[in-house]
């Protein structure tokens, strides 16, 4: 899909009737809408550590392969946009958002948003559906977010994925 300033489109949920924990992120980046797959980036560690808690630490050999294990562990994806403008991948670059509608899957406990952006979007469009103790906004797997390690990034998701009970 080419991204420029011509309006630019998520994906649909990775869900099904099981699901209780969504992964929300913000919108997906050039490389994720050109392979037309969540998180497609060589550089970002989401897949990576989704295969170290839940995949026995072998890496994916295809898209297929990831939704089959997150959803195997009850866990969606999901945008917290539908639309946007955004010239490059930066989310701090996004205008002229609109959102998902999260309300459609009640059947959803936990948030888990990878980075603050994220959060911030969600909240903005669906603060109706935090509680207290139902989210968690963890650092953004994304390679721009090079100021945390990949070893505190895992250690973090780790944490989150242990508090809501889907132990890796």
């Amino acid at each position: 899909m080419k991204n420029s300033l011509n309006k630019i489109s998520s994906f649909e949920p990775i869900i099904d009737s099981q699901t209780k924990t969504f992964v929300v992120g913000t919108m997906p980046s050039v490389q994720s809408l050109n392979d037309n797959e969540y998180y497609a980036h060589p550089r970002n560690h989401f897949w990576q550590i989704i295969a170290i808690l839940f995949h026995k630490k072998q890496p994916f050999m295809s898209f297929e392969e990831k939704k089959r294990c997150l959803l195997k562990n009850k866990i969606g994806l999901w945008d917290a946009l539908e639309t946007c403008q955004r010239p490059g991948s930066l989310d701090s670059n996004i205008r002229n958002e609109t959102p998902h509608n999260f309300n459609k899957y009640p059947q959803i406990q936990y948030y888990l948003f990878n980075g603050q952006k994220a959060y911030a979007y969600f909240k903005k469009y669906n603060n109706v559906l935090l509680k207290e103790n139902n989210h968690f906004i963890l650092p953004s797997t994304s390679p721009a977010n090079a100021g945390c390690t990949f070893d505190k990034k895992l250690a973090l998701w780790r944490e989150a994925f242990d508090k809501i009970n889907l132990k890796p």
